[in-house]
């Protein structure tokens, strides 16, 4: 019986036991556990808002006169003659846009590379299917070690070269979509 106890540990001993989850294993007990290497996650917590208010007016005018007069007197009677000319051109123009934009979500990253200057590019693809409309979103930048927060997260605008794009497909999608003959004369137009 002891023999089998003493194969067991042996065994035990040898085999080596790996965790499912290894990021940061090499830091420090009382370390905040943030992303620094290849295939680290790290949390982005998208908030973009975008505002911009452009407005223009134009007025032009021009007027051009021009006149003419001739007279004569021979005895009782005169001639009396007058020519005048006139042009004018006016233009009023007035264009205004407003444009407010919002997007805020949350989405898990990967770190895919890690730059001579110790830059962490990252990159992450959430895909979920809601109402019959399959929407994604990814995200690709870089960000600074420095500028991940202790619960390893990292807000949109702190991040350099941010690209984020949000695409959906589906029943809703298709149904804002201009028909056939339209984008045939838009694309003649």
């Amino acid at each position: 019986m002891k023999t089998i106890y003493l194969l067991l540990i042996a065994f035990a001993c040898s085999v080596p036991l790996k965790a499912q989850f290894n990021q940061n294993n090499s830091r420090s007990l009382f370390s905040d556990v943030k992303a620094y290497r290849v295939g680290d996650a790290v949390m982005i917590l998208i908030s973009e808002a975008t505002a911009a208010d452009n407005s223009a007016t134009t007025t032009q005018s021009t007027k051009t006169d021009l006149s003419a007069g001739v007279g004569a007197s021979s005895g009782g009677a005169g001639f009396d003659g007058s020519v005048s000319l006139g042009t004018g051109n006016t233009f009023n123009g007035r264009g205004q846009t407003t444009r407010n934009e919002s997007f805020r979500t949350k989405l898990s990253a990967k770190v895919i590379s890690v730059e001579s200057n110790g830059n962490l590019k990252i990159e992450g693809k959430r895909t979920f299917q809601l109402n019959g409309e399959n929407q994604s979103i990814t995200l690709t930048g870089f960000i600074r070690p420095a500028d991940i927060q202790s619960d390893n997260s990292i807000i949109s605008y702190s991040i350099m070269d941010l690209v984020v794009t949000y695409e959906g497909d589906g029943t809703i999608t298709k149904a804002q979509e201009p028909g056939m003959i339209t984008k045939f004369l838009r694309w003649l137009f």
